[in-house]
């Protein structure tokens, strides 16, 4: 381990020269990394708080006129009514939309968390971080998110101390971090990606989503809201599309999905999908890995 800044108190310099380290795995993942040769060297962690306004989702019929609308480039459908004219207040056009300004300020905010964690794991002179854990939590109703990544760092048997680079990261620990290996992948980085797409409800939609829309263009009330639909798959197809651009020519292994939503009035959503893996390379063929040691006997 590096040597510890002159500035520490006595007692946080007597600890970075002793041999204790801290850990974030269960026993059990802990137990089987050390059977694998990786030894934890510290707990590491990073964070951000990210603010951003949401005045992005104004009106859709500005869109093109404002950088935050519809009309980036990204994904984009448009909803026609078939009534024609009814009332002021019915809705006779509709959107769905990708927020890229949203995707882009969260791929900020994890990615300065991230780096930070790296910036502690390098310090610690580990080789990697295993065990990887992300969370964002909105902290206000302002738009206000923090970003938190951490790790166990470790460093790995018999290898001599990293010159430069950043250390490898992975959500594996234990076990599946072991199967990996087993049969010839080896971790490289983490990868994480949102999508957001915004969906203006246009008068159909606004029917079904409320339980009705039986007397309106023959829709039926169990028909499809074929507008949400569209929506969900494009968030859905375009995370992919994210995470596939962090992987250069590596695979994802151990993919996560989570889609949620916000509602922003009648019928009106933000749909988010998060997705997340571990890219891995191969650099072996399956090599069955030594049979553990026992550490405790029942008989």
């Amino acid at each position: 381990m590096p040597d510890a800044p002159a500035d520490l108190p006595e007692a946080a310099s007597r600890r970075f020269e002793s041999r204790a380290f801290t850990s974030g795995l269960t026993v059990p993942d802990f137990a089987a990394c050390l059977q694998s040769g990786l030894r934890p060297v510290g707990f590491v962690q990073g964070f951000c708080v990210m603010q951003w306004s949401w005045y992005g989702m104004g009106s859709p019929y500005n869109r093109g006129l404002s950088p935050y609308g519809g009309g980036g480039g990204g994904y984009s459908e448009t909803y026609q009514c078939p009534h024609g004219y009814v009332s002021a207040e019915h809705r006779s056009w509709g959107q769905n939309y990708e927020q890229s300004w949203v995707e882009q300020a969260w791929s900020q905010g994890f990615g300065l968390a991230y780096g930070r964690m790296l910036e502690e794991a390098t310090a610690v002179g580990a080789h990697g971080v295993i065990g990887v854990i992300d969370t964002s939590d909105r902290l206000s109703d302002l738009g206000v998110v923090e970003f938190h990544v951490r790790g166990t760092a470790v460093t790995v048997d018999g290898v001599p101390a990293p010159r430069g680079g950043q250390p490898w990261t992975t959500y594996l620990a234990g076990q599946r971090l072991t199967k990996l290996v087993e049969a010839g992948y080896a971790p490289v980085s983490v990868a994480a990606a949102v999508a957001s797409v915004r969906v203006w409800a246009y008068c159909i939609t606004e029917y079904l989503l409320g339980g009705g829309g039986s007397a309106w263009g023959g829709q039926q009330s169990s028909a499809e809201v074929t507008q949400v639909a569209a929506a969900r798959t494009a968030a859905r197809q375009l995370a992919r599309e994210h995470v596939r651009a962090q992987l250069g020519g590596d695979s994802l292994h151990g993919a996560e999905m989570v889609v949620s939503e916000r509602e922003v009035g009648e019928g009106d959503q933000e749909i988010q999908c998060l997705l997340r893996g571990n890219r891995v390379r191969r650099f072996k063929e399956f090599d069955p890995v030594a049979v553990p040691h026992p550490t405790v006997r029942l008989s």
